[in-house]
């Protein structure tokens, strides 16, 4: 039986603001490829093209390629107008051209406060159709992440998108710290209906009891029988750490270089445990 290999990468940007140690953390931790946020502490999607242009030098000279261009798109109410999130889009689109990669990650909006997801289910379906079309056309694929409060943060919503709009090009990149956050079992409630749907491994862990994010393992996000499953189904795609330990806000979190090699050495224990090599 052939060894089973899984590629390895983490939010550069959660390790330090500047690439260049971004870059070094990553690598000896044994990755070859970094998801994008910020560099410089600039967001992807507001990144001048000269800075896009340094920043794939960069990757170029130290042979680091690129998981996914970890976007904002969507993480904004939905009454915004959709053109506007659609404009950005097109900017992380261009990101991920500009710097070699297949993937952005995205999501399916904030009903607004007090507001029943349920209510906003035709406009989030009209957005998420407008992405994928873009993403269609530039032949890239979106993975929509289930943040906690957007209204594809629950299984059964999850498979509501990714049924009603039906693309090749919008795919979900799991996190089970996310499921966790929103009172969701993982592999118990949410593993089989989200599954088919599954492109991309986002890993981190949260406690149930207060929401706390911590390293692969040591929470109730059921990780280490969540890799077992993917290992057993197939899956041979990236696994990407994003691991929250120092804070998190809205728009993403940081854990610095020592707290990111702990989430990294319990990421590798997990996989040791699933007999999943990480390169």
């Amino acid at each position: 039986m052939s060894e089973i290999e899984w590629t390895l990468s983490g939010f550069g940007d959660e390790i330090h603001v500047d690439p260049v140690v971004q870059i070094a953390v990553l690598q000896a931790l044994g990755a070859n490829h970094i998801e994008v946020r910020r560099a410089w502490g600039i967001n992807i999607v507001d990144m001048a093209d000269d800075d896009l242009g340094r920043l794939a030098a960069l990757f170029a000279e130290n042979g680091m390629g690129v998981s996914a261009i970890a976007s904002p798109i969507g993480k904004v109410d939905v009454s915004s107008p959709p053109e506007d999130e659609v404009e950005r889009l097109r900017r992380a689109i261009n990101a991920a051209q500009r710097l070699g990669s297949r993937y952005v990650r995205i999501f399916s909006f904030y009903p607004g406060e007090g507001v029943p997801p349920e209510s906003v289910r035709d406009a989030v379906m009209v957005r998420m159709r407008a992405f994928a079309d873009l993403a269609e056309r530039e032949h890239v694929v979106l993975l929509h992440e289930n943040e906690k409060h957007i209204f594809g943060d629950t299984p059964d919503r999850v498979v509501d998108i990714m049924e009603s709009v039906g693309s090749d090009a919008l795919k979900v990149a799991w996190d089970a710290a996310n499921f966790v956050q929103v009172g969701v079992k993982p592999f118990t409630e949410a593993y089989s209906l989200v599954r088919p749907y599954v492109e991309y491994l986002q890993v981190k862990d949260a406690i149930a009891a207060t929401g706390q994010v911590v390293a692969a393992g040591e929470g109730d996000g059921e990780v280490q029988e969540t890799m077992n499953a993917f290992r057993d189904d197939g899956y041979r795609g990236f696994v990407s750490l994003e691991p929250h330990m120092a804070e998190a806000y809205e728009l993403g979190g940081f854990s610095g270089p020592k707290a990111f090699g702990i989430a990294a050495r319990a990421l590798a224990r997990v996989l040791d445990k699933a007999g999943v090599k990480s390169v």
